[in-house]
């Protein structure tokens, strides 16, 4: 099965603080890898260095083939733009654009970044809203929105670039947990479609049941990883053990 995203060794500090540990991990086509773990364990930094966000100090980065890094070395600009192309990222604090309408915010990527006519990204736009349910709030401005409604309209904004492999960190994490059932509903959904995906997450009952392979990190290192049922359900590290005692899986 294709590697879609493949890790080796990265290493990554900000200043005397070592963050990522020689971090090794695969991501295969149509598959969803759940990473998990306390709050500076390395998580989101993991994603946001694959998604050339931040740079690793060492260790080697493949996406779709392509060589990100290798040793420490990054590829020349104009491959890791194309490279930058081929995932799509979802954040926390959604991290749209408030003087744009959402309409706008989906359709600008789409004609800046894909050079698709504006006629043809609105069209598009208008298509992953209604799959969102937000087709009504397409003039909206995103103070306007809830913040289901926000985080909604930035995996339709990801979804417009039409990347091969999606990055979600922790999506749910600023949302009321009333609102947090309907994105993971959505993320279940594009799971269903075999989208690839990457998903930092602190929802320990949606990892086990979205998730064909799970990754527990502490203090910047993979502690322990293996299928979800049995991360989750059996853990064999005392770490991992003590993490999940405070959640209910049920």
């Amino acid at each position: 099965m294709k590697e879609v995203i493949k890790v080796e060794k990265i290493r990554k500090s900000f200043g005397g603080l070592e963050v990522l540990k020689d971090i090794n991990f695969s991501v295969h086509q149509g598959k969803v890898l759940s990473v998990i773990g306390p709050s500076g364990s390395g998580k989101s930094t993991l994603l946001r260095c694959v998604s050339q966000l931040e740079k690793v100090d060492g260790g080697s980065i493949n996406v779709c083939g392509m060589q990100m890094v290798k040793d420490g070395v990054y590829a020349p600009k104009s491959a890791l733009h194309e490279i930058s192309l081929k995932s799509g990222m979802v954040f926390q604090n959604f991290n749209l654009f408030p003087h744009y309408s959402v309409l706008k915010n989906i359709t600008d990527p789409q004609v800046c970044v894909l050079k698709k006519s504006k006629e043809e990204a609105v069209e598009n736009a208008m298509k992953l809203l209604a799959r969102m349910g937000l087709e009504d709030k397409a003039d909206k401005y995103p103070c306007q929105l809830s913040g289901g409604q926000k985080q909604r309209v930035s995996i339709a904004r990801a979804l417009a670039l039409k990347p091969e492999v999606l990055l979600f960190d922790e999506p749910t994490s600023a949302l009321d947990p009333e609102l947090t059932g309907e994105i993971l509903a959505v993320i279940k959904d594009l799971a269903s479609e075999k989208m690839t995906m990457a998903v930092v997450t602190h929802e320990m009952a949606f990892a086990r049941d979205i998730s064909d392979y799970l990754v527990f990190m502490d203090g910047g290192l993979i502690i322990e990883e293996g299928h979800p049922e049995q991360v989750i359900n059996d853990p064999q590290h005392e770490r991992t053990k003590a993490f999940l005692s405070r959640f209910h899986t049920s």
